[in-house]
C-alpha cells in the first residue's frame, strides 16, 4: 500500500477528496495539519451540537492506493485541477505492513461499569475483579458500552434485583442493555428497534452471551414491563414518551438515556402527563432520566 499525502485550505479540502474517490483511492482521511501545534484549533462542538466550523484552516488529506504508480498518477491529475491551487503535494510513501486485526483490537480494552461488572471484548480475558460479564465485540450497531449513556443505563441496571422480571430494551442497538438486565436476574425480555441490522446484531450479542430474549421490530413489544430502558437521543424520546409511558406497569421504572443536561426541562414537560421524571446520574454532558409509574 502506498500513501500519497496532500496540504490542502479549508476551501479546497471537499474538492480534492471528491477527487481522489473518483481517481480510486482504496481511503481518503483529513486530519488538522496543524496538531500539536500552538495553531492548532479544535473542531468540536457541545455533545448534541454541530462544531464550530467545518474544516480546519489547513488539512492534511491521506489517499490510500495499492500501488506506487496509482498514488502518483493521482498526484499529477491533481496538480492539473483548478480546484488544487494552494493545495500541495507532500510526497508518496510506502505503508508498512500490519495487523490490522490486532490494531483494531488494542483500541477496545474492557469497560468497568461497576467494579464487579465489566464490558469485555472476546479476544479480552475479563478483569480479576469481574463477576457479570457480557461479551461484547464492535459492530454495525450502537452500544459497546463505552458511551456514558450506555455505561449509565447499565450501572443503574447492575444496582438492583430483577430476577424473573420483564424488561423492554426500546430502541436496543446492539442489545447491551437488555443482555445487561439478564445478567442481573430478567427473564422475559423483548428488544426491540427499528433498524433490521440491530435487530440482528442483538440476537447475535444475546446468544454469544447465553441470553435468551426476544429481539425484533418494535411492533415486537405488547403489554406491560417491570422496567423499560430506552437510550435514544432527547427528540424521539419526546414522541415516544406516551407509547413508552403505557408499556410501564403500576409499580414499574421507566429508565431514558441520550439526553443532554441542558434538556432535562424539556423531558420532564414530554412525560409530566404520565410520569414524574428524576435525574438519576450523569456523565460528561450526558444525564440518565428515570421515574416509577404509581
Amino acid at each position: 500500500m502506498f500513501e500519497l499525502v496532500l496540504l490542502a485550505p479549508e476551501s479546497a479540502v471537499e474538492a480534492v477528496g471528491d477527487a481522489l474517490v473518483a481517481l480510486d483511492a482504496l481511503s481518503v482521511s483529513v486530519e488538522d495539519a496543524d496538531a500539536m501545534t500552538a495553531a492548532e484549533s479544535a473542531l468540536f462542538g457541545e455533545p448534541g451540537m454541530p462544531p464550530p466550523k467545518e474544516g480546519w484552516q489547513r488539512s492534511r488529506v491521506v489517499a490510500l492506493f495499492p500501488e506506487e504508480a496509482a498514488a502518483r498518477e493521482a498526484a499529477g491529475l491533481l496538480a492539473l485541477q483548478d480546484f488544487f491551487e494552494g493545495c500541495a503535494v507532500q510526497g508518496v510513501q510506502s505503508v508498512p505492513d500490519q495487523d490490522w486485526v490486532r490494531l483494531t483490537q488494542s483500541q477496545f480494552a474492557p469497560v468497568e461499569i461497576t467494579p464487579s461488572f465489566w464490558i469485555v471484548p472476546t479476544w479480552h480475558e475479563p478483569p480479576a475483579a469481574a463477576e457479570q460479564v457480557i461479551r461484547l465485540d464492535p459492530g454495525l450497531a450502537f452500544g459497546t458500552g463505552t458511551h456514558p449513556t450506555t455505561r449509565m443505563c447499565l450501572r443503574w441496571t447492575a444496582q438492583r434485583d430483577w430476577s424473573g422480571q420483564r424488561v423492554l430494551d426500546y430502541g436496543c442497538g446492539s442489545g447491551i442493555l437488555a443482555i445487561g438486565a439478564a445478567k442481573f436476574g430478567a427473564r422475559d425480555i423483548v428488544a426491540v428497534d427499528i433498524d433490521p441490522a440491530a435487530v440482528e446484531s442483538t440476537r447475535l450479542n444475546a446468544a454469544a452471551n447465553h441470553v435468551t430474549l426476544a429481539a425484533g421490530l418494535p411492533e415486537l413489544a405488547h403489554g406491560t414491563f417491570d422496567l423499560v430502558l430506552a437510550n435514544i437521543l432527547a427528540t424521539p424520546l419526546k414522541v415516544l414518551a406516551p407509547l413508552l409511558c403505557a408499556r410501564v406497569r403500576p409499580g414499574g421504572h421507566l429508565v431514558l438515556a441520550g439526553i443532554l443536561a441542558r434538556q432535562a426541562d424539556e423531558l420532564r414537560e414530554a412525560y409530566a402527563p404520565w410520569l414524574t421524571l428524576d435525574v438519576s446520574d450523569e456523565a460528561d454532558g450526558w444525564i440518565l432520566m428515570t421515574a416509577v409509574k404509581d
